[in-house]
């Protein structure tokens, strides 16, 4: 039995690499490591989308649901709508949610299709089955918690690799076909839902549903890009080597070097090579090294941008994933 079960791992990993012949060898060490590493990635993965099922379940069953508020996006459609018919929250994010499943499968890839099916399966059924409580009825606590939990569950399923709420599969295929932005379309997408809420339930019960809305949003992005959220940072200077020993040496950080020319200055045309400095750091780290920077050369061009995601190098690893 035992043996069976070898040939039968074997022949997935032979599968997994790509190669051929499964029965022909025993996989490389190579291969079964890339094996266990696809192996803890989808672990961690269903650990993930678990959490964010049971987090998300809890926001709306514990708190928004009991309370009549809504949230911003499918989720939000979701539940005006069960407020509006009596219809099971748990039947509605299904139903709602198979039309932007299969835009994820068509836009994105089936891996990320099959895990965001499973996921709203997942919290359908916590809703269903999971005797949440009900945990306040003061709205201010309601619109803050039940947001916080909810974006944590979405937030959560996102780094498990699918979703939850369908809307930015949707803002994303609507995206290659208009020039908006994702972001815009999924604003656009919400003052919809929420012009509908003030309608159809009161201006209030929208405002607090719109507060909801943005601890949702918030929590969503420290849950993605956490307290570390990285910065590019870009240098020229005519002292790149000392700010490339400071980077290195007193910031512990890695750096990458291009070979840059200069073009036009305040005095014309000031041609010539020179080298150009890129690291990552966290927006921590950005005012101490802007001020070793400017104790090398005040006249230094410093440019910086946000990175919301990294992975590899020197760079620390993000708690989650």
């Amino acid at each position: 039995m035992s043996s069976l079960l070898q040939v039968l791992i074997n022949n997935f990993i032979l599968r997994q690499s790509g190669k051929k012949g499964a029965t022909a060898r025993t996989p490389t060490l190579k291969e079964r490591k890339v094996f266990q590493i696809h192996i803890r990635q989808q672990a961690v993965d269903a650990f993930l989308i678990t959490m964010g099922m049971l987090s998300a379940g809890l926001g709306l069953k514990g708190f928004l649901l009991p309370n009549g508020f809504i949230d911003g996006g499918v989720t939000g459609i979701s539940l005006l709508l069960s407020e509006l018919t009596g219809v099971s929250l748990s039947i509605l994010i299904i139903v709602i949610n198979i039309p932007f499943i299969f835009l994820g499968y068509k836009n994105i890839d089936k891996i990320f299709a099959m895990k965001t099916l499973t996921a709203i399966i997942g919290l359908s059924i916590c809703l269903l089955l999971i005797p949440y409580p009900i945990v306040t009825s003061d709205k201010l606590l309601v619109a803050v918690f039940g947001g916080l939990f909810l974006g944590a569950g979405i937030g959560l399923a996102m780094r498990g690799g699918g979703v939850i709420d369908g809307t930015e599969i949707l803002a994303i295929s609507f995206n290659k076909k208009s020039s908006m932005t994702t972001g815009d379309i999924i604003l656009l997408i919400n003052i919809i839902i929420f012009s509908f809420a003030a309608f159809f339930l009161s201006f209030e019960r929208a405002l607090y549903s719109i507060l909801t809305y943005f601890t949702a949003a918030k929590t969503l992005d420290f849950i993605i890009s956490g307290i570390e959220e990285h910065t590019g940072v870009t240098i020229i200077s005519q002292q790149s080597e000392d700010i490339r020993k400071m980077i290195t040496e007193d910031l512990g950080r890695g750096v990458t070097i291009y070979q840059g020319k200069q073009g036009y200055g305040t005095h014309g045309h000031q041609l010539g090579n020179t080298e150009i400095v890129f690291t990552v750091v966290t927006r921590l780290e950005v005012s101490k090294l802007k001020a070793e920077i400017e104790k090398i050369d005040r006249n230094a061009f410093v440019l910086m941008h946000s990175i919301k995601d990294s992975k590899g190098g020197m760079i620390k690893k993000k708690p989650l994933h």
